[in-house]
């Protein structure tokens, strides 16, 4: 009982695809160097014993989950799901004791909440020889945050976490859960991505589940299951209220920009993936409305320097980050010429992630 597990998730940036996934749509996030990692040793009990560096200890006991608003929501509703799940196949596991460290900043837009979710299950995985896949385990995740933490999320960001790598792009269907692993050429360009030192609150001021109700009310009025359903054109010759008209093509235009990205990716054509990142920034700017001041003006920024390619705000919105791809070997000089820029006009301390 002595010996110790440990599983790592590691962060996500999404490259293009914004806001599709609770829509059905396509996304192609791909893994950043922070992560979360989970050590973990098993009991003969029921007793699950928490520790993070972040947080105080917090002990539960399993079976006993109940939601406490906080981070060890994740957790509880990830071995209340998990439990249920492996019950099906005859599977079992006990308490545990774990310890949780992460180089993810919180409210970075990042996918600090579903590196936390795979990295733990992942730990309980191993230590109990649990047969549950990776597509198995990140829809748990998503469950875990739709019913049990009350964020209503796309599949987006568990899948990331289950399956990116560093040097490809996770081209994938939220809808049937079909994924291409596309190869970035980092032979011709750097990714950078830039914390804007501002956390976004998408839940606790209901952005995002308001927009994901939107969403639904305008595929309802549009008579189609998902807005994935339809294209640009049928979209334009369709009547709806100002405000839904605005999601809706928010989300269609950037379906289509993720298919155009893949190609441009796959043809190694910069300056044409550049300006799809562009485009899907003034989309979520204006359309989807979930930028703010601050992002803006580090995405304006980091497109005056002229070995950027293109930049845009990355993850929910309202705060987090920005994912930029500029010319091979100058991400860090970019990166050092608009930070202090940044920081006189903004007074908030943005950090280089990536």
């Amino acid at each position: 009982m002595n010996e110790t597990f440990v599983q790592r998730a590691y962060g996500r940036v999404n490259l293009i695809g914004e806001h599709t996934d609770y829509n059905g749509g396509w996304v192609l996030p791909t893994a950043i160097a922070q992560f979360t990692e989970v050590t973990l040793k098993q009991r003969n009990d029921k007793k699950v014993i928490l520790h993070s560096s972040r947080q105080r200890e917090y002990t539960y006991e399993l079976g006993q989950e109940v939601p406490s608003h906080d981070w060890t929501d994740y957790l509880k509703g990830a071995t209340k799901l998990l439990h249920k799940f492996t019950q099906e196949k005859a599977e079992r596991f006990n308490g545990f004791e774990a310890t949780i460290e992460s180089t993810i900043p919180e409210g970075s837009g990042l996918s600090s909440s579903a590196a936390l979710e795979v990295s733990f299950m992942k730990a309980i995985r191993l230590a109990y020889h649990l047969n549950v896949s990776d597509v198995e385990l990140a829809l748990i995740g998503q469950r875990i945050e739709n019913e049990f933490v009350g964020a209503h999320v796309g599949i987006m960001d568990q899948m990331a976490c289950s399956l990116a790598t560093f040097h490809t792009a996770v081209f994938l269907d939220t809808k049937n859960l079909t994924y291409e692993q596309i190869e970035l050429p980092y032979d011709q360009m750097d990714l950078l991505v830039i914390n804007s030192g501002i956390s976004h609150q998408l839940f606790a001021k209901g952005g995002y589940n308001e927009r994901r109700a939107q969403c639904e009310e305008a595929s309802k009025l549009l008579g189609i299951k998902l807005l994935r359903d339809i294209s640009l054109p049928e979209l334009a010759t369709k009547k709806l209220p100002d405000i839904l008209m605005k999601r809706a093509r928010h989300v269609v235009s950037e379906n289509e920009r993720v298919h155009l990205a893949v190609k441009a990716i796959k043809n190694k054509d910069l300056n044409s993936l550049g300006q799809l990142f562009i485009d899907s920034h003034h989309s979520m700017r204006d359309d989807y409305e979930v930028s703010i001041p601050e992002i803006d003006f580090l995405v304006e920024l980091t497109l005056a320097q002229s070995d950027t390619f293109g930049a845009r705000l990355t993850g929910g919105g309202f705060g987090g980050s920005i994912v930029a791809i500029t010319k091979k070997g100058k991400a860090l000089e970019v990166a050092n010429s608009i930070l202090p820029l940044y920081e006189k006009q903004t007074k908030k301390k943005a950090t280089i992630l990536s």
